[in-house]
């Protein structure tokens, strides 16, 4: 293959981070960057808040970093959280904090939003946030042209083109229905496909980037959809652990389910819905072990090594992953984290292989009621940060029982970013062409089956132990909230 084929710039607008790759049309990854930016949570308000400025920052520090490779890039493509709302005037500078997809402050606009849109749960996207700021800010509002998700704001700022992407299969809502519901819908911008071209880089960004002006922008999509397309979902029983800070499962089938608690909708391929949900903290948890319980440990990765030492089930102690909540399958924004069995015996290994357990317990809290309703759970792909851990993966192979594929690029909205490229850009036929030619799977693990009867009694446990909690942790919440 020719050192000088052309490249795709793919970013993943993350949480907490910037993730960036330099990825050929066989999927094969050149190099890759990152860099970080700060929330603004205020817990007791539900404020979870970021600077788009911020975003842009990161986005030009890992573009930059990769710019050795600049003249061989044929297109950008961002991905990103979501839904996450982004208010921006003309030029694409923002008229208020991005409102991100952890902030609780728009729950209550969903209710009318859902009535009048016929759509439900995430399926309202960015809605509720931009009527929460309709009627709190409306200063903020009224210097407000679009409304943008925060892949869309990128590319707003890298192209000059405003656009709401759609990815296949998904419903968006109609104009007239979100102005029914009190909302100005001529803030919504208008819609084009993922993978899309938009333009060309501009002179000025192009500058701040460290590539030429006029490389192709293309339209980006959710990070989790991104996930599926770049963990290499296809058939029916093909299931991803999204990872990142929230981590959530995924599981393609040929036809809808409902689960209650359970998200079901098309997936972005055709033929198939996903089946599944996404959590709120349990990629993170490890993060805050190590950086507020230790204050400032050993780091992740010793953490990591020192759970590998202790026996499955860490000695009797079990961790409820509810840092900031939980969405799937307990929706409850009042859950609260939990060790639960503690004793003098357990250390800090224990500590770090109940968190590690928390993450594989709780897709198997998912993956129970899906499987229950019939749909099969043939392996799981593993992504993101917490993929980069074999004791990790075979934890979460041990804990549900399927077997575990780890892929090449861990990074899998960043693969997902450049095969909605490769399409828009001529690369591949379609979609399922480009995941079955650039996604790639580096090794597999099998489950212990002599652990099965540990993590049954394990799961059981944890599963049991919210519902046993809850009324005390609801409390608590109450009386701190009186003070």
């Amino acid at each position: 293959m020719s050192a000088r084929q052309p490249l795709i710039l793919a970013v993943d607008l993350g949480t907490t981070e910037a993730k960036a790759g330099l990825i050929r049309a066989d999927g094969g990854l050149v190099a890759t960057a990152r860099a970080g930016y700060a929330m603004d949570v205020d817990a007791g308000e539900g404020r979870a808040e970021q600077d788009p400025e911020a975003w842009w920052t990161a986005l030009a520090v890992v573009s930059r970093e990769l710019m050795g490779d600049g003249e061989r890039v044929a297109g950008v493509c961002v991905v990103g959280q979501g839904p996450t709302m982004v208010p921006v005037d003309d030029d694409g500078r923002a008229t208020h904090p991005a409102i991100t997809w952890m902030d609780g402050r728009p729950a209550a606009e969903a209710p009318e939003l859902e009535r009048t849109t016929g759509l439900r749960g995430w399926g309202l996207g960015i809605l509720p946030a931009a009527r929460w700021l309709e009627r709190t800010d409306r200063g903020a509002a009224a210097a407000t042209r679009w409304y943008l998700n925060a892949w869309e704001w990128a590319a707003f700022r890298l192209s000059g083109t405003a656009a709401a992407t759609r990815s296949f299969g998904q419903v968006l809502p109609e104009p007239g229905d979100v102005a029914r519901a009190g909302l100005a819908a001529d803030r919504l911008p208008p819609v084009v496909e993922a993978g899309t071209v938009l333009g060309g880089l501009t002179p000025g960004v192009a500058h701040a980037l460290g590539l030429p002006a006029g490389v192709a922008v293309l339209a980006g999509t959710v990070d989790s959809f991104a996930s599926f397309h770049g963990a290499g979902l296809s058939d029916p029983g093909d299931a991803v652990d999204t990872g990142g800070t929230s981590g959530g499962l995924a599981v393609y089938w040929d036809h809808a389910v409902q689960v209650p608690g359970i998200w079901a909708a098309p997936a972005p391929l055709p033929g198939r819905w996903f089946i599944g949900g996404a959590m709120t903290a349990t990629g993170k948890a490890l993060d805050w072990l190590d950086e507020r319980v230790l204050a400032g440990g050993p780091g992740p990765d010793a953490l990591i090594a020192e759970a590998a030492s202790v026996p499955p089930a860490a000695g009797g102690l079990v961790f409820l992953p509810y840092l900031a909540g939980e969405r799937s399958p307990i929706w409850d924004p009042a859950a609260r984290g939990a060790f639960v069995g503690l004793t003098l015996a357990h250390g800090r290994a224990h500590l770090a292989r109940a968190v590690l357990e928390a993450a594989a317990l709780a897709l198997r809290h998912l993956a129970t009621p899906i499987r229950a309703a019939g749909v099969r759970i043939e392996e799981l792909t593993v992504t993101g940060g917490t993929a980069r851990s074999d004791t990790w993966n075979q934890i979460k192979a041990d804990v549900l029982q399927v077997p575990v594929a780890v892929p090449a690029v861990r990074e899998a909205a960043v693969v997902g970013a450049a095969i909605l490229a490769s399409v828009g850009l001529g690369w591949h036929t379609s979609t399922l062409a480009a995941i079955r030619a650039m996604a790639r799977v580096d090794h597999r693990l099998e489950p212990d089956p002599t652990l099965r009867a540990t993590y049954e009694h394990l799961f059981a446990v944890y599963s049991e132990l919210w519902p046993a909690i809850a009324p005390i942790v609801h409390r608590l919440a109450g009386s701190a909230s009186t003070r």
